[in-house]
């Protein structure tokens, strides 16, 4: 006997069917003891999920429109599961507590968590579990930072009493009781969190897909499954767009050594994609792990004659970007120059500004910014061991007809980030998994 925690995401509890399944997946093993649940999501493509719903309600009553048409909806869609499960949670009344709680000034954050609460009444009275409502076990301090080890005692102590628990994820609370939410995908976090608790063998998240893809299906037709992956390849693959299981996830379990499972829940008998700390028993062949990136970066390129006899220059340029609230995601330099490369969006129209302040401070010599920029990352912890991984990802984009903007590589040599024009982005990505995984295994380069 082992314990498993179970996070499923807004797919997998969209509706009465999927919550069927659900309970299917869980009685089929009795080590899953712990089930962790998103809010429900889609369950067609023009349908809304509950979250963007909630949050449409307070936006609607911060401009004095009226919201309860679609709180309506919400409620209708709750109960509707609840009538087709043929259990009696009594939604009406949580219902109407909320609804007070809307029209008495109720924060943001408690609206949208309402989702995985209710999600967590009814899949607890589904299963036949116990409900452990997260307010007050995962903790935030006053100015919203999460506490790890306060979190951790918390759950652990009370999640002991609990032989069997549904859990609402997303959520925890601030000092003075107030809800306070992860961001968006957060139901990830608070199930890494509680199988950190429980000391959990695995923890399993079941979404809509079957684990990780190489690379995305939507620029890659029919892209290789990823059986196996490292933390370490995933958190690079995450934090450059592969969006199967949220970032912030990795580290708890990871802390514990605590494996993670990306299950299916239309396809439950699939093993999926494995996540561990230890690949040396994977295939010593397998060069490549994954390829992932994102569009919609800019860099500030600075050139400064004798730059490198300069103390304190990058520090200087740094601070100017913290100044401004802004991370710098990649730093590649030379001798003389310096390129900050930064997400549009998080820049909020300030690059001007900057760019101003760089040339009074910093007195370049010349600095410019290139719009329009994606990257494009290439990771696979077998790539410091091979000869030629570079000469085949460059070859293939020269092939390709892509300009590389930006070349950067880890200190790590797990991963190769090329940057290239918006407008390359896809056949980038195409060129790079062609390369490493032709059609025909004998064309392959390495």
């Amino acid at each position: 006997m082992g314990v498993k925690v179970a996070k499923y995401g807004g797919s997998s509890v969209a509706d009465a069917i999927q919550f069927a399944k659900l309970k299917k997946i869980v009685e089929a093993d009795s080590d899953r003891k712990y089930i962790v649940v998103s809010a429900p999501g889609k369950r067609f493509s023009e349908d809304s999920k509950i979250t963007d719903l909630l949050y449409l309600c307070k936006t609607h009553i911060d401009h004095n429109i009226g919201y309860e048409q679609i709180f309506q909806v919400v409620a209708d869609r709750f109960r509707a599961v609840e009538l087709n499960l043929g259990i009696d949670v009594g939604l009406w009344k949580e219902f109407e507590e909320i609804d007070n709680n809307l029209k008495n000034g109720a924060t943001e954050d408690y609206i949208a968590s309402r989702g995985e609460y209710l999600t967590a009444l009814v899949a607890a009275a589904f299963l036949g579990y116990d409900f452990v409502d997260t307010a007050g076990l995962i903790c935030f301090d006053e100015r919203g930072k999460f506490l790890d080890e306060e979190s951790n005692r918390r759950l652990r102590e009370e999640l002991k009493r609990h032989e069997r628990a549904v859990i609402p994820g997303f959520y925890g609370t601030m000092p003075d009781g107030s809800i306070k939410t992860f961001s968006r995908g957060g139901s990830d976090i608070t199930g890494s969190l509680v199988a950190r608790a429980v000391e959990a063998d695995v923890y399993e998240n079941w979404t809509d897909v079957s684990g990780f893809m190489v690379a995305d299906p939507r620029i890659v037709d029919q892209p290789l499954q990823i059986d196996t992956i490292s933390y370490k390849e995933l958190r690079e693959l995450s934090y450059m767009g592969a969006s199967v299981l949220h970032e912030d996830a990795i580290y708890p379990v990871r802390a514990s050594d605590i494996p993670i499972n990306i299950r299916n829940t239309n396809e439950p008998d699939h093993p999926g994609t494995t996540i561990i700390a230890d690949i040396s028993g994977r295939n010593n062949d397998k060069i490549i792990t994954g390829i992932a990136g994102s569009k919609d970066f800019l860099v500030i390129a600075i050139y400064k004659n004798m730059m490198s006899a300069e103390a304190g220059f990058i520090r200087r340029c740094l601070t100017i970007l913290e100044d401004y609230g802004i991370p710098v995601e990649h730093l590649p330099s030379g001798i003389d120059t310096i390129s900050l490369v930064l997400s549009k969006k998080k820049t909020n129209g300030k690059i001007p500004d900057i760019v101003e302040e760089m040339k009074r401070k910093l007195e370049p010599d010349s600095i410019e910014v290139y719009e329009d920029m994606a990257l494009v990352a290439t990771v696979g912890q077998g790539m410091s061991r091979r000869r030629g991984v570079s000469a085949t990802l460059f070859g293939a984009l020269y092939h390709a007809g892509v300009n590389i903007r930006m070349i950067d590589q880890g200190s790590s040599e797990m991963n190769i980030i090329v940057g290239v024009q918006n407008a390359d982005f896809e056949t980038a990505i195409r060129a790079i998994y062609n390369a490493f995984f032709p059609k025909n295994p004998e064309e392959a380069v390495l």
